[in-house]
């Protein structure tokens, strides 16, 4: 029984929190909320030395860790393996299936779309590079447009017809959800499922995270009962005060962290008196500093192997959409 309950003992470990959000990043929201749902008790880390690593988000446990990128991602991992599953009655619904598909496909390129090419990239950058000198950031983000737009298939000659595309499957998404949703408390069953999760975790990014000139953001704003859906579970789930999370650390991989200081999010919150930095710590600054030299050296090979017309054409579209961080 001890070691079942031990096995429970999760650590969320995301980017970090703004925005009045619990942690700003697109892909780590719905895991939150998902966890959240099932009222788990989890311990919420930041990493923040890693800002373009594709493992974030990641849930450990023990020597169980679940990544991001491995196995569907980390709500599927928990499923599979045993630890929490929201969705064994409704997996096999038809309905269910095809909602979830248009969350994790029309919306999610729709986030994406807005996020890295559709504004200025304010939101991205306070997201994932306002802790990085601002060359190697802005360098970050410009290579970040340029997978971005390779993985939505935008080119030059079509970008005008895919951005039409990917807002007119959005707002088809949110219609469908709207009628889906109705006045009931979750989509299916009444009970909340990863659907529900991955909705809410998209949704709260929209609303609070993207500028008030998010055409993603006004096309969610047309569906009442879709907003106050997201307005009442950021109440219970994210602005509680009883919040089942606690705990905020800063994590360069999924086997050490530095402890930081308690932020709102925690519930636990007590300060610590200094100390002298253990060997360890000493050496975890160190790789910190390593990892800054190579990410500078690793996005300056990228710019030349993908210089000429196609780092041009990002940094047109950088300079036509005025993005200034200073």
């Amino acid at each position: 029984m001890e070691e079942a309950n031990e096995r429970e003992k999760l650590t969320l470990v995301t980017r970090k929190s703004c925005f009045g959000l619990p942690t700003s990043c697109p892909n780590c929201l719905p895991v939150y909320v998902y966890l959240k749902f099932s009222a788990t008790p989890f311990d919420l880390d930041f990493n923040l030395n890693n800002p373009d690593s594709d493992q974030i988000p990641y849930v450990e446990s023990g020597t169980y860790v679940a990544y991001n990128n491995e196995k569907g991602g980390v709500i599927r991992s928990l499923s599979e393996d045993g630890f929490v599953d929201l969705d064994s009655q409704v997996r096999g619904i038809p309905e269910w299936i095809s909602a979830k598909a248009m969350v994790d496909s029309w919306l999610a390129d729709a986030t994406i779309y807005e996020l890295w090419v559709g504004s200025d990239g304010t939101s991205a950058h306070k997201i994932y590079y306002s802790d990085l000198p601002w060359p190697l950031g802005k360098i970050l983000y410009l290579k970040q447009v340029h997978v971005v737009k390779q993985i939505l298939g935008i080119t030059k000659e079509n970008a005008e017809r895919r951005e039409e595309e990917i807002y007119r499957n959005a707002n088809d998404a949110f219609s469908a959800l709207s009628t889906r949703l109705g006045e009931q408390a979750y989509f299916f069953e009444n009970r909340p499922t990863s659907l529900d999760a991955v909705f809410l975790g998209h949704a709260l990014f929209t609303l609070y995270a993207l500028p008030e000139t998010s055409v993603l953001r006004s096309k969610l704003l047309e569906h009442d009962n879709l907003v106050r859906y997201t307005e009442k579970y950021k109440s219970e789930l994210v602005d509680s005060s009883g919040s089942s999370s606690s705990g905020t650390h800063s994590q360069s991989d999924p086997s050490s962290s530095v402890p930081r200081r308690p932020s709102q999010w925690s519930s636990k919150p007590k300060s610590k008196p200094k100390r002298e930095k253990t060997e360890e710590e000493k050496k975890f600054r160190r790789r910190a500093k390593y990892f800054l030299v190579t990410q500078l050296v690793a996005v300056l090979v990228f710019l030349s192997l993908f210089g000429g017309s196609d780092a041009a054409e990002v940094e047109l579209d950088e300079d036509d959409d005025g993005a200034d961080y200073d």
